[in-house]
């Protein structure tokens, strides 16, 4: 965490807040909050100016839980912001990592909608966007860095070009497939990441996950809602699209 400021209040005889900005000397007087900075004298909550302190914007930053049925692994599809404004998300689970940029939301009768996109790396091999395919047969170099890798099945349909190819139980990344063969038993991969795998080595696809992530999943989700809007924002409530997963 970074440097904070803590004020202590001697009504209550405890530390009520703390603030992002670090004043040379901070005290409150006649209902006002003054801060010195540099030698200089500031008077806080003077003006609709917000997030800037001493020339510096700080961005205004909230986190929550949602953890309902806590014993079932969920997935979280999106957020829902009752606000004036969109805002910046991170969504952590236990098994994954999400977020939404404020660009995203859409404005829906006073809401602003987003469906929460899975992080693109590092790849999750426990999730259901990774599949096997089984030991490769054959490995045949086409030219340069495009390789045939061939299997004794028919490939199942779910793999697609574009598809990301790993191989090895600690799995190594190829590269992405570019073909696949009509009898679905040869995938054609730029192994451009290399390495390449040979004959018997165990091979398996990851899909996008972003593309196929559909939100997050986990037993419970932490949100960061982020915002650096220097003008006044107004947050009233979080939710989200909850459903049990089904694996």
């Amino acid at each position: 965490m970074s440097d904070v400021t803590i004020t202590y209040s001697e009504a209550v005889k405890g530390f009520p807040s703390f603030y992002s900005y670090i004043p040379d000397y901070i005290m409150g007087m006649n209902n006002y909050l003054y801060t010195f900075k540099g030698g200089n004298l500031y008077r806080h909550n003077t003006n609709n100016t917000r997030n800037n302190f001493y020339g510096v914007n700080y961005p205004s930053t909230v986190t929550s839980v949602f953890n309902a049925a806590p014993t079932e692994v969920k997935l979280f599809k999106t957020l829902a912001l009752e606000s004036d404004a969109p805002w910046d998300a991170t969504a952590l689970t236990d098994l994954q990592n999400g977020y939404i940029d404020e660009a995203w939301f859409e404005l829906k009768e006073g809401t602003y909608f987003s469906f929460i996109r899975s992080e693109e790396s590092p790849i999750n091999f426990l999730m259901r966007s990774v599949n096997g395919i089984g030991s490769v047969l054959t490995v045949v170099n086409t030219g340069g860095t495009i390789y045939e890798l061939g299997f004794s099945i028919k490939i199942d349909s779910i793999i697609s070009i574009g598809d990301t190819v790993y191989f090895g139980s600690t799995p190594l990344q190829v590269g992405n497939v570019t073909a696949i063969s009509t009898n679905r038993k040869v995938i054609t991969v730029d192994a451009t990441a290399g390495p390449v795998p040979s004959p018997g080595d165990f091979i398996l696809y990851a899909k996008n996950q972003q593309a196929e992530s559909h939100g997050v999943r986990g037993y419970y989700c932490e949100f960061t809602l982020t915002n650096n809007n220097t003008q006044p924002v107004e947050l009233f409530s979080v939710m989200s699209s909850i459903f049990k997963s089904y694996p």
